[in-house]
């Protein structure tokens, strides 16, 4: 080997100083200054899941609680509808019950409490 350097598996060897060239995979070490960026994110995302989760009905109208009902036996959202908005809209307060409540059919089982539409 005229150029003085040997080559044996994956260790070069240059005079008489041999560099081991294989990557290690190591450990990631985290700085102080990486834990504390780490907790400030976490605090962060925290906070927002915080804000977010506030409903919004608190925030958007204070003006008292939440109407709400129970269904009784033969209740249909037309009946509660009917009874809760007498004059307005049934097919509209439907709608807006069906949607305060996750409702995705038109029956509703006995026993349940249903968020009603503020009146306005």
């Amino acid at each position: 080997m005229g150029s003085g350097i040997a080559r044996l598996g994956r260790v070069s060897r240059v005079g008489r100083i041999a560099v081991d060239t294989r990557r290690r995979p190591g450990r990631v070490r985290l700085t102080r200054r990486g834990r504390a960026v780490l907790l400030l994110l976490a605090l962060a995302l925290a906070g927002l899941a915080v804000v977010l989760a506030a409903p919004a009905s608190q925030a958007a109208d204070p003006a008292g609680p939440v109407p709400t009902v129970v269904t009784r036996s033969g209740d249909t959202l037309w009946s509660i509808a009917t009874r809760y908005a007498p004059g307005g809209d049934p097919f509209a307060t439907i709608d807006e019950i069906r949607r305060l409540n996750g409702i995705s059919g038109y029956t509703v089982p006995v026993g349940v409490r249903l968020t009603l539409p503020r009146r306005r």
